[in-house]
């Protein structure tokens, strides 16, 4: 099963972004989780956690696709360097205000432009989108090992937020995350020998990526699977903190993306001869159905072995989606079409966070669980009343590429 990965790691010039990328994921990862139980312990409060969260999410989510479309124009190392230096000086500053136990606006503020910065998610597909280009099997394992390296930082990364950020001090789960993520990107783009080109301004196709067919659907689809994400994420730790073991909320996290990392790396090795769209409704099928009894559990093991459940589906979800999405889009979009797809996502994480801190304050913790589940229900709803719209935009574009 994983001999079908070898071949990744044999490409020229693979093994440094591929290592760069590890880090800045583990450190993106850590930073949701990082903002919560730092705010939470400093001033006692979930709702303001999840707020200052989404507000993060949220910038991050608007300025996604505009810098993704800067890359696609000019080139990854030349314009993601100096939003990568931006983003570490305000992460870091948002730490020292809460620190100095500075006003709560002060903090929003330097956190919000700390999320300014490249994704490393589409720069690294676009990568193996241009290596993979005529080779759809293998470019499938590519955008799988991809999934697996995102699902396998989150079962690292929350759990050394919360460690370090309990054992420690609150904030030192934030400002371990932006020196792992500003060195593991910085390592990334001087990995030159990767980079695609920059296709020339004459032939890029006219318009934003976001007006190509069934691309709309997918980043809509995503939103609803962001949310639970951001709704799990912070529920989880109110969960355990209700409990009397904030520190459990590592486990049951790393456990959701363990069971994603595990699920990720079997839907890679194989190979398929249905659409990516009918991928898509199955994986929100799956995805809805296993979330669901988390709503029942009353303990901190039980909730853990359920999550890691849940998590098996959305590893072939967001493969799914972000190979649909760089199918649904010209080549020289792809960076900016798979930022669409993944702003769908942070959007997501930025309303699941907020909505489940509130949640969390008026139902407790356990009810939260609707939150999610409902979210699940919303995107499988999505996908059934527009399936036949954007397979019919994948057959298209297959058949243009």
């Amino acid at each position: 099963m994983l001999s079908a990965y070898v071949p990744l790691f044999r490409v020229p010039g693979a093994l440094r972004f591929i290592a760069g990328t590890a880090l800045s994921r583990v450190g993106g990862s850590m930073f949701g989780v990082a903002i919560i139980v730092m705010l939470s312990e400093r001033r006692g409060s979930f709702g303001l956690a999840g707020a200052i969260s989404a507000v993060g999410v949220g910038t991050l989510a608007v300025a996604g696709p505009f810098i993704g479309r800067l890359i696609d124009k000019h080139g990854q190392r030349r314009i993601a360097l100096p939003f990568i230096v931006s983003s570490a000086i305000f992460g870091t500053s948002a730490a020292v205000l809460s620190i100095v136990n500075a006003p709560v606006w002060t903090i929003f503020v330097a956190y919000a432009l700390s999320a300014v910065l490249p994704e490393p998610g589409p720069m690294s597909r676009a990568r193996w989108a241009h290596i993979y280009r005529d080779d759809a099997d293998q470019l499938h394992t590519a955008m799988s090992f991809e999934q697996v390296a995102d699902e396998g930082s989150f079962v690292i990364g929350p759990v050394v937020a919360v460690l370090v950020s309990t054992l420690w001090f609150p904030e030192a789960g934030l400002l371990i995350a932006e020196l792992l993520f500003t060195v593991g990107m910085v390592a990334f783009l001087t990995a030159t020998a990767t980079e695609p080109p920059v296709v020339a301004h004459e032939n890029r196709p006219a318009g934003l990526a976001i007006r190509w067919p069934g691309l709309m659907l997918v980043a809509t689809a995503l939103t609803m699977t962001g949310v639970i994400f951001g709704s799990n994420e912070v529920i989880a730790v109110a969960f355990a903190d209700a409990r009397g073991n904030t520190g459990f909320s590592s486990v049951v996290l790393g456990g959701f993306a363990l069971g994603s990392t595990l699920a990720g790396i079997v839907f890679g090795s194989r190979k398929f001869n249905s659409t990516l769209s009918r991928r898509l409704l199955l994986a929100a099928a799956g995805m809805f159905v296993l979330e669901a009894p988390a709503f029942f559990m009353s303990d901190l093991w039980p909730l853990a072995v359920v999550m890691f459940v849940a998590g098996s589906a959305t590893a072939p979800m967001l493969i799914t989606s972000l190979s649909l999405a760089q199918v649904l889009v010209p080549k020289a979009m792809v960076t900016e079409g798979m930022a669409v797809a993944i702003t769908g996502i942070l959007i997501g994480i930025s309303g699941g966070a907020a909505v489940g801190g509130w949640a969390i304050e008026a139902w407790g913790a356990q009810r939260a669980y609707a939150v999610p589940i409902l979210a699940g229900a919303a995107a499988l709803a999505i996908i059934v009343a527009r399936f036949r719209h954007v397979q019919r935009a994948e057959l298209a574009a297959s058949a243009e590429a």
